[in-house]
């Protein structure tokens, strides 16, 4: 049986991480510095092994060894492979905008990056991370030494292996009863399929008033009165001096608003009255009963803290109201003595328990998330991942079974079931594509959420125009409603050139909530064709892939879209249109966008805007589906700087300048480009061969005997050729009109076409070659050391240059600019008896 586990770092009490003990988690490991305050979450038993209660400093080695040897306790404790969420809520003193006491808080922000090291190192489902406003700006010093903003600290720590949203939230929204705006921090595992980091954010909620609150609790007068029922309901004392300011101002008004003087907060010196500052404005402020509470500080036990002050009372708030502000259950114990046992006290015990722990728990309060925020992210923690999730097995015999070939049948069968939104747009995208007779790409929700999540935030709008230009079933819909449902007005035009889609779109629609400033128009057109009154802010979406035929791209190219003569593939009409009419452009496309010749012209074009980010999925963004992809956002405002690589296949999270991927040296785009290559690309010599690759050649004009062999890429080994016995032959090479070319021509180098395994060797005489590989003709006569294309330097060189691509691998005029040989003699390391299968994505020569 699954148990769900979850390790809080930075703790202190563990008020907020309480939420998940609340939905049954069990606290893998908890580490806080303070004892008093790990103690807290002693009293609570949110860890059920006793090896779990971690004090230290996370920054030492020692403590973070503890931290895994925990884990490694419980997962054999329980028979468990992994955690599921890792909490992290790092001090926040050299980022808060309320701490006026500043200095060089670099290294102590960066105990932020300690929280990334261990994530990375844990690698749970989840992650959360809680901090104040300015939390993402400010700067820190990230693990490889350099200072950066804690936003780019993450992305590039973690935005390779997690899906990751922010937000900035005022936690009275959300089902806190205070005032609390913080950073909120999401990760979701990339491996995790239709869960983003959207699903886990907690839920609008109205909060309560401060009368809603706590007007039934009985009021204190006296000072240093406690509620005989309540030990945590009293009147917390001050200097006695100080009554005289507070007394007598009402609801919303500040000590400092006394016309008196003496009446004012002050201090006297040799007899002179000396008025505090104030500097934050609402210090010695009393707060309304009709509005919601204040933000709780760390300094909630004095007067002159922020917004601290009853509505009625002269006091401060007592900790039984600063639970209910935080939604810090009854239940919780602040104690190992039991609240029933602590009412029983005598009142001289009472005030003495009180001066030794209150300050700690008002602190822990202060400083704590408020319970029911994370309580909120792991109920949908448990509700994501408790979604019943088709495989496509079983979606196809769904279709099967109730014979979904026609339109309404789809409709009906959508209509009385009660699946959730991702299964409906399965099934319906699979049994349209079978209708269709078209290969299905459905787009998963993770996959939706990795584009439209780095979409521009329009946060200076108040009205925006989205196209979606092949909207199908509608996948990208909800990932569109969660990234831009605070705009005021969004207009969302949904085209599509099938009705049927259109009209199944229009049922399943229906099953998730869209607000009210969505306003969706459906459009029953080729958007290649349509004709668009105005221009769009954004356009996104899955276009399709298809290659078409002559007769239709000439109509298609009548309408102006005809940069891309070399290509006949619809989805390279699609990026041109858009860019045509939208400020924004994100679309996915097939990874070979990045390096094949028929995309040299629209590679051309792209390359005139600004390259915001690009995603490659290698071959893990659409499930039985053959193919790499890759997706795009292009800007068409703002200068060419850097863009964003994020990659599926190495699980890394990048930002290079444009002009450095995009170089004019180069055939095509390097998205990959790093300093091992830049260092073995300078020694060597580039654009030295030309490829020739012969179609003709094929089994019906082959024979099993012959006095010509034909050489095929699996004969060709590390600098030599293996022969078969299942080989072919030819009686005459005159049958190919490439092979006169080459034909026992001496130093002729042949390469495997469509391999990640780079190696070569020269054509033994009376041979040809088929087009499972290609010819390298050099007319300069140079001298070639085959042996370095099988080397470990040439491989991670050549897959650098490939983009780690795993089927766009055709040695053809582009690519074969990079077949570069050594200026002069480089000392190489060939490959022994060790499977290259494992190589396939290191990035230098240190790595293998």
């Amino acid at each position: 049986m699954k148990k769900l586990g979850y390790v809080s770092l930075f703790s202190s009490a563990g008020i907020g991480c309480y939420g998940f003990k609340q939905e049954g988690f069990d606290c893998v490991a908890t580490l806080e510095l303070i004892e008093r305050r790990l103690n807290i979450q002693k009293y609570n038993d949110v860890c059920s092994l006793k090896e779990s209660y971690i004090s230290g400093d996370i920054a030492k080695n020692e403590i973070k060894k503890n931290i895994f040897k925990a884990i490694d306790n419980w997962k054999k404790t329980y028979n468990q492979k992994e955690v599921e969420v890792v909490v992290a809520t790092p001090p926040c003193q050299g980022i808060s905008i309320a701490n006026h006491k500043k200095n060089n808080e670099l290294g102590r922000n960066s105990l932020i990056v300690e929280s990334i090291k261990v994530i990375n190192e844990i690698y749970p489902r989840f992650f959360v991370m809680e901090n104040v406003r300015e939390f993402l700006n400010t700067i820190c010093t990230d693990t490889d030494g350099n200072n950066k903003q804690i936003k780019e600290a993450i992305y590039e720590n973690l935005g390779g292996k997690y899906n990751i949203a922010f937000k900035v939230l005022n936690f009275k929204e959300y089902g806190s009863h205070s005032s609390r705006t913080r950073t909120l921090v999401i990760g979701v595992r990339k491996d995790v399929e239709e869960i983003t980091p959207y699903d886990l954010f907690p839920e609008k909620k109205n909060p309560m008033t401060l009368k809603e609150l706590i007007y039934n609790l009985p009021r204190l007068k006296n000072m240093g009165e406690i509620d005989k029922i309540d030990i945590f309901h009293s009147f917390r004392p001050y200097k006695t001096d100080m009554l005289e300011w507070i007394k007598d101002i009402k609801e919303g008004q500040s000590a400092f608003d006394n016309k008196n003087l003496m009446k004012r907060p002050h201090t006297i010196i040799n007899g002179k009255v000396i008025e505090n500052q104030n500097k934050n404005g609402d210090k010695y402020t009393r707060c309304y009963w009709n509005k919601i509470a204040p933000c709780v500080h760390t300094r909630n036990d004095i007067l002159s803290s922020q917004s601290t002050i009853h509505p009625e009372d002269n006091r401060v708030f007592s900790i039984r109201e600063l639970m209910r502000f935080m939604t810090i259950p009854d239940i919780f114990n602040w104690s190992n003595i039991s609240l029933k046992e602590l009412n029983a006290l005598e009142n001289k015990e009472k005030v003495i328990y009180l001066k030794k722990n209150e300050v700690n728990i008002r602190q822990c309060i202060g400083e704590a998330v408020p319970t029911i925020i994370f309580r909120q992210i792991a109920q949908n923690i448990l509700a994501s991942s408790k979604r019943d999730l088709l495989p496509l097995s079983k979606v196809k015999s769904l279709i099967k079974k109730n014979d979904l070939k026609s339109n309404n049948e789809i409709i009906n069968f959508i209509k009385k079931n009660n699946l959730n939104f991702c299964n409906n747009t399965r099934v319906a995208e699979i049994a349209n594509a079978e209708r269709l007779k078209n290969a299905a790409f459905y787009t998963r929700q993770d996959i939706c959420f990795s584009l439209v999540n780095s979409l521009p935030d329009f946060s200076e709008k108040n009205e925006i125009k989205i196209l979606e230009p092949s909207v199908g079933v509608g996948n990208f819909l909800p990932t569109l409603i969660n990234k831009y449902k605070d705009i005021k007005k969004v207009y969302l035009d949904l085209i599509d050139i099938d009705v049927v889609s259109l009209n199944i779109l229009k049922v399943i629609i229906k099953k998730i909530v869209v607000p009210n400033n969505f306003i969706i128009s459906f459009i029953n057109d080729d958007f290649l064709k349509h004709k668009f009154n105005s221009n769009y802010d954004l356009i996104v979406g899955n276009p399709p892939f298809d290659k078409i035929d002559k007769e239709k791209i000439s109509e298609y190219r009548k309408n102006s879209w005809n940069k891309s003569k070399k290509t006949n593939n619809i989805f390279v009409l699609f990026i041109e249109k858009a860019l045509s009419i939208s400020e924004n452009t994100a679309l996915f496309s097939p990874k070979s966008l990045l390096n094949a010749p028929e995309f040299n012209e629209i590679r051309k074009l792209i390359e005139e805007y600004r390259i915001d980010k690009i995603i490659d999925y290698g071959e893990k963004g659409f499930k039985g589906v053959k193919i790499e992809t890759i997706s795009l956002i292009i800007k068409k405002r703002g200068r060419i700087n850097n863009s964003v690589i994020e990659s599926y296949p190495l699980q890394k999270y990048k930002i290079l300048n444009q002009n450095y991927i995009i170089n004019k040296e180069f055939p095509y785009w390097l998205i990959y480009r790093n300093k091992y290559f830049d260092n073995l690309h300078g020694k060597l010599n580039l654009s030295t061969f030309k490829a020739l690759r012969d179609r003709t050649i094929t089994k019906k004009n082959t024979n099993k005997s012959g006095k010509i062999k034909v050489i095929k890429s699996r004969n060709i080994e590390d600098g030599k050729i293996n022969y078969l016995d299942n080989d072919r032959y030819i009686d005459n090479y005159s049958v190919s009109p490439v092979a006169v070319k080459y034909f026992n021509k001496e130093n002729v180098l042949i390469v495997p076409n469509l391999s990640y395994y780079p190696r070569g060797a020269f054509l033994p005489k009376n041979s040809i070659v088929d087009g499972s590989a290609v010819v390298l003709i050099n007319n300069e006569n140079i001298k070639i050391d085959v042996n370095f294309f099988a080397s470990k330097e040439f491989f991670i060189f050549y897959r650098i240059a490939r983009n780690y691509s795993t089927r766009s691998l055709n040695v053809d005029s582009n690519s074969v600019y990079f077949w570069g040989l050594p200026k002069e003699y480089i000392k190489y390391t060939p490959f022994k008896d060790e499977s290259r299968s494992k190589f396939l994505f290191v990035e230098n020569i240190n790595q293998m």
